[in-house]
């Protein structure tokens, strides 16, 4: 599969549920962290996801948030993973961020160089990246 989304993360379906409109789906990935994707009932049937079954998790760079300092909230997003900066990309405007996190897992975050200065990223600074479930989409091979 060929896309243009950085973030791609091949796993197994460890649950689907599906609610009247919309279905959670939750993607492990091996020994490393799981993903929680949202998406429409419709798409989770046309998918015909089964827990066990192969997914890969995609994720746009420009989707995810970092963060270095939580200050005491607590974020609604479902998918929040600290980790720390392994590799910072310049770029003229925006910068890619490479944040390494549990199970060897590696997150792209496409970021302004104005964030990365006034969050002092740089390799071996902690953060966390966040992003919420809908901005998860999941592959999974058509039944044969």
């Amino acid at each position: 599969m060929k896309t243009t989304a950085r973030n791609q993360f091949a796993g197994a379906v460890k649950s689907v549920d599906l609610g009247p409109v919309s279905a959670q789906v939750v993607v492990a990935l091996g020994a490393g962290p799981e993903i929680v994707a949202t998406m429409t009932r419709a798409a989770a049937e046309r998918l015909h996801l089964k827990s066990g079954m192969p997914a890969v998790a995609l994720i746009k760079a420009s989707a995810i948030v970092l963060v270095t300092d939580f200050e005491g909230y607590v974020l609604s997003a479902r998918n929040q993973f600290a980790g720390t900066v392994s590799h910072i990309e310049r770029g003229a405007v925006t910068s890619l961020v490479i944040l390494s996190v549990a199970g060897g897992i590696k997150l792209t975050a496409s970021v302004t160089n104005d964030a990365i200065d006034e969050l002092v990223l740089k390799p071996g600074a902690a953060a966390s990246a966040v992003f919420k479930a809908y901005a998860v989409m999941v592959a999974a091979k058509a039944a044969a």
